[in-house]
């Protein structure tokens, strides 16, 4: 048993943690946490559904014969800070000096390939413009306007990109204007995610940020709202503090900082499925801050987004059918086993096998803790050498098989039968989901009965030059909505233009 002396206790409370979960977390570390068991990857005709140009209009007219009746909202994890994206830049500012040797000699020196791109395409970034007036004069030659430039851009003296956070750092150019991710999530929401004139959307964001995204707000939204016709309705959250997660040393003791409190780290994005589960809407769409388009590939994307929403209103108007008839009960064994075609062909959802020994009233009992549940539908592209999540069957514990978002973290890596289903993937998941969280009766689901927690991950760290062991919650769109009914829907790539590095902008999605 973990000991916990009384400033210990002090710390959990003002943190709102229970001793009951620092016990938890202790015991995870020690028991470790199982890999994934891959059944197989899931393929399109195979747990991937593929629609044709007409089916796609088909849902999209689906959808947007219903969408004024629905309460609609966009939900968008935004407190990435840009540091990671500046990393190549940061890292020349420090082995760089311009009194010494010409840029290219440095590429030469240093294969630095990251910046030599930068600077062969300095003038198609966005922010190029306005950075060259501020250092104007100070530098006579490109090698020392770009050295310049980078400092302005990323250091406290200058406009301080580099603490950024991602979602307020200008993206993309139009003419003499720049736009950021905040302000184009507002032009997509206003084309799929309105209801009689008004788009609601959501935002998590560092503490720190948020009145920096609540400036941005008051700028960007009269100028959306002018051009779209359409209001909007936003809404902050931070992630919580009591979702840290204690660190522990190698021997799986609670790890403490040079002042003798205990260490906590932020549990990763898989904690903001309690930002998510205070949200109420019929269809809730999550997307990353950082993947966004510009203007000429807006329409293709909302498009796909409202298809997705086609799919998950069509197959819960559906469930929402058979749940009422669950609900009254007396079913016959007929109208049970087209209940059971239903869940297993259009909603993935396996029965066990010892379903056909049941009477129906066992049968009934089991339908009902399979159809009520949470709607997933979560767009996939084809793979092309991203790191990250796929769709695959996987089987549990208990030997049941279901549609799951797995990351190769979650692989055992010495099985060879698991690495050889994991390659043999096709598709990746671009974080683009469409939910529905409310029941048939309208009655919003508790999202955390269906977190799978032992689908996190342990990691190695540091602290103060010693070694910790770190736990990560289940991600959001993994083990946090492991138990979630899924639908696996491919989706163009042109929906997936995330922002992981500054020279991701120079992309043509990126340029206006």
């Amino acid at each position: 048993m973990v000991e916990l002396d009384s400033k210990d206790l002090e710390q959990l409370a003002s943190k709102g943690i229970s001793k009951e979960k620092v016990y938890r977390q202790v015991e995870t570390f020690k028991r470790g946490i199982p890999f994934a068991h891959l059944h197989a990857p899931a393929l399109v005709g195979r747990g991937i559904l593929r629609f044709s140009p007409k089916e796609q209009e088909e849902l999209i007219e689906y959808f947007e014969a219903q969408g004024s009746d629905l309460d609609l909202l966009k939900f968008v994890p935004a407190s990435g800070a840009a540091t990671r994206m500046f990393k190549a830049l940061f890292n020349f500012l420090e082995a760089y000096d311009p009194q010494r040797e010409s840029i290219a000699s440095y590429v030469v020196r240093s294969g630095d390939r990251e910046i030599q791109r930068f600077a062969e395409q300095l003038d198609n970034f966005p922010f190029y413009g306005p950075l060259m007036e501020r250092i104007n004069g100070r530098s006579r030659t490109r090698d020392g306007q770009l050295y310049l430039l980078i400092q302005e851009m990323l250091l406290p003296r200058g406009l301080d990109y580099g603490n950024y956070p991602k979602g307020l750092l200008p993206f993309h150019k139009y003419g003499k204007e720049t736009a950021t991710p905040f302000e184009e999530h507002l032009k997509e929401a206003a084309l799929y995610a309105s209801a009689d004139g008004i788009a609601r959307l959501h935002f998590t964001v560092s503490e720190q940020h948020e009145e920096m995204f609540r400036e941005e707000e008051r700028r960007s939204v009269p100028k959306i709202s002018a051009e779209s016709g359409i209001g909007f309705q936003i809404t902050y959250s931070n992630q919580k503090g009591s979702t840290d997660t204690l660190a522990v040393d190698l021997h799986d003791r609670p790890f403490r900082n040079g002042d003798g409190s205990l260490l906590f780290r932020p549990g990763g994005h898989g904690a903001l499925i309690e930002n998510l589960d205070e949200q109420d809407a019929d269809i809730i769409f999550i997307k990353n801050i950082d993947n966004v388009v510009v203007d000429t590939n807006l329409e293709e994307v909302a498009n796909s987004k409202k298809m997705l929403a086609g799919v998950l209103k069509k197959v819960q108007d559906r469930a929402f059918g058979y749940a009422r008839l669950l609900e009254g009960g007396d079913l016959t064994p007929a109208q049970a086993e087209e209940i059971r075609t239903f869940m297993e062909k259009s909603l993935n959802v396996a029965m066990p096998a010892d379903y056909g020994e049941l009477d129906l009233q066992e049968q009934q009992q089991r339908l009902w803790q399979g159809i009520h549940r949470p709607i997933r539908v979560c767009g996939m592209v084809k793979n092309e050498g991203e790191p990250g999540g796929g769709p695959f069957w996987v089987r549990d514990a208990r030997g049941t098989i279901s549609l799951q978002i797995v990351e190769s973290a979650q692989i055992d890596p010495k099985d060879p039968k698991q690495r050889e289903i994991f390659r043999a993937s096709t598709h990746f998941n671009p974080v683009d989901l469409v939910c529905g969280v409310r029941d048939h009766r309208g009655r919003k689901y508790d999202l955390l009965d269906f977190v799978d927690e032992k689908q996190g991950f342990i990691t190695g760290k540091t602290q103060e030059g010693k070694e910790l062991k770190a736990l990560e919650l289940p991600g959001l769109w993994n083990g946090a909505m492991a138990d979630w009914n899924t639908l696996f829907v491919e989706v163009p790539l042109i929906t997936f233009n995330p922002v992981k590095t500054v020279n991701d902008l120079l992309k043509p999605t990126h340029q206006g």
